[in-house]
């Protein structure tokens, strides 16, 4: 059991200090808008996803996995 004669001593006591908030960095303003266009790329993908999940049927099958993965996955760009 510690002690102290007073209680500012044991307050401003070198060993006792407060844990520091650890901050997170901010990110700089071309990675807020990198992470805002990879936002949009994916929410169009999804769309695009569920429409064509929609014209098909509405079932994810094996076959329509294989079209979304031809689809997104292939070498030419759509930009």
């Amino acid at each position: 059991m510690a002690y102290t004669t007073s209680a500012n001593e044991l307050a401003f006591n070198a060993t006792y200090a407060p844990a520091k908030a650890k901050v997170a960095p901010q990110r700089g303003f071309f990675g807020r808008m990198m992470d805002a266009m990879m936002a949009a790329r994916m929410r169009q993908a999804e769309r695009e996803i569920a429409l064509y999940l929609d014209h098909t049927g509405g079932k994810f099958t094996d076959e329509a996995e294989r079209e979304i993965e031809r689809r997104f996955l292939s070498a030419s760009s759509r930009w």
